[in-house]
């Protein structure tokens, strides 16, 4: 019991849990922002043409059968933003955490001359004639 809590610690204690745990806590903090921007916003903007809240908009079907559909379509467009608005984060870290970083030259490999290739493929011959 004592090393499975040593690993679940380390586990823990790991920088992507704790980065993890911290994109969550923002994410839901930017999804009641996205929430409002989407409901006080964006709905009514849309509603316009429809002269209701457009999350009120209902496609009634035969047989009294409703689709929410303005609801679903403010749903996807919550979405959309929150999918967008954590890219632009995540993205911005990721710039941030490789600003202070030096890149390395690419080392490359030396080209052979036209002698040693030339003695590679002799040596290569005098081999398969001896063998």
């Amino acid at each position: 019991m004592k090393k499975f809590m040593q690993e679940f610690k380390e586990f823990a204690l790991k920088g992507n849990v704790m980065d993890m745990a911290v994109g969550v806590i923002i994410g839901a903090a930017f999804k009641t922002i996205i929430d409002s921007l989407v409901s006080d916003i964006i709905n009514p903007l849309i509603g316009i043409a429809f002269k209701t809240d457009f999350s009120a908009v209902v496609i009634t079907l035969p047989g009294n059968v409703a689709l929410n559909i303005g609801n679903f379509i403010s749903t996807v467009i919550n979405f959309i933003l929150m999918a967008l608005v954590l890219f632009l984060i995540v993205k911005a870290v990721n710039r941030l955490d490789s600003f202070g970083k030096k890149e390395e030259p690419v080392k490359e490999e030396p080209k052979k001359s036209d002698e040693l290739l030339a003695l590679e493929e002799i040596a290569a011959l005098l081999k398969e004639k001896k063998d």
